[in-house]
């Protein structure tokens, strides 16, 4: 993804519009893997809270999505900031955004899952607490 001018302030977006393609270009550049053709704005619709998107320049920059059990529950998932922006603190205010949005809402517990090698950003930086957790992989 390329951003024409990354000293722009980016403008965050609480269920912000955005085109499949772009997301799904965004997702596989942060996820590292192939270029995918999925219907992301059905999903986060049919499914999510919420989500908040991140725009420099009019380009979607990042993104990430607030699903939720349709009570007090959220789940952070695909937190996601594209690579020539990465460790500039906006991943973190991506979060902030949807930490905001969610506790709006009436929800009274964000979760979130994440690889060890982001425990510094999830814990220090965004403020969620270590807890013990369960998972059985189905496949």
């Amino acid at each position: 993804m390329t951003v024409e001018n990354p000293t722009e302030v980016p403008a965050f977006a609480w269920r912000g519009a955005f085109e499949n393609k772009e997301l799904n270009t965004l997702h596989a550049e942060c996820f590292e893997h192939a270029l995918t053709d999925d219907d992301w704005w059905s999903q986060v619709n049919r499914f999510s809270l919420g989500w908040v998107t991140m725009r420099i320049s009019g380009a979607l920059t990042g993104f990430v999505n607030v699903a939720w059990d349709g009570g007090v529950h959220a789940f952070l998932l695909d937190t996601m900031v594209t690579l020539p922006l990465r460790r500039k603190g906006y991943a973190t205010l991506l979060v902030e955004e949807a930490v905001t949005h969610a506790k709006a809402s009436g929800c009274e517990w964000l979760h979130v899952d994440f690889d060890p090698h982001l425990r510094e950003f999830y814990v220090d930086r965004c403020g969620f607490v270590p807890t013990d957790a369960g998972l059985i992989q189905l496949r």
